[in-house]
């Protein structure tokens, strides 16, 4: 797919994820996920990429989350464990395809947290998420992976960063819509090279078939 259904757009959490169901009943087995996110983590740049281990799904602490209502048993179960919802064969998969490509000084793993936007986070929200063990803060990702988890689908997760998120309150900088489109186009090549070697090999991980789908977007 390009591109996604946000929350902010306003968008109910069935439509942001109906694409995963649909990609199940096609046939699809392992989904690529990739975004846009502001850095938490310190060592961060702008401009690194993070394979996502883990997330944090806030909205879904607020009662925002896709598997809410009827469980339909055609896709999953009624309490899905997340705890493995990013693929470790895919992420190791990746870091070495990373390795080898020359990418590894800005190449990272860590942990995403999803906030419901579309307002970037005050100060005082960052530093809660930095507490809470977030490394990067978007707007999107989660429902997708969340349902496709549930679907049984495996999952690989990229996330590029694209601003750094401030932690202090003397900071004069600000983030800008811009930048974070400027940043993306700068790594696409990169994120691209990184993805066609990734479909090659992932013949590697013994429970991959040919039934791959890219699914991307900006923020």
């Amino acid at each position: 797919m390009q591109g996604r259904f946000h929350l902010y757009e306003g968008y109910s959490l069935c439509k942001v994820t109906f694409p995963m169901r649909i990609f199940k009943l096609m046939g699809v087995e392992t989904i690529v996920v990739t975004n846009a996110s502001g850095g938490l983590c310190q060592d961060f740049k702008v401009g690194d990429i993070m394979v996502i281990k883990d997330h944090i799904n806030l909205p879904g602490f607020a009662g925002q989350h896709p598997l809410c209502g009827p469980n339909d048993e055609r896709f999953g179960i009624r309490f899905p464990c997340m705890s493995d919802a990013y693929s470790k064969d895919l992420r190791k998969l990746v870091l070495d395809i990373t390795a080898e490509l020359g990418y590894s000084n800005f190449v990272h793993e860590g942990v995403y947290c999803m906030v419901s936007g579309p307002n970037f986070e005050t100060i005082a929200e960052a530093r809660m998420l930095h507490i809470l063990g977030s490394d990067s803060v978007g707007m999107s990702t989660v429902p997708e992976v969340t349902v496709a988890k549930h679907c049984g689908l495996r999952v690989l997760g990229l996330s590029l960063i694209t601003n750094k998120v401030s932690l202090d309150y003397s900071r004069e900088e600000k983030v800008n819509h811009e930048e974070v489109l400027q940043i993306s186009k700068m790594r696409a090549e990169m994120l691209q090279n990184v993805l066609v070697t990734f479909i090659a090999r992932s013949h590697q991980v013994e429970t991959i078939n040919n039934s791959n789908c890219i699914y991307s977007n900006a923020v």
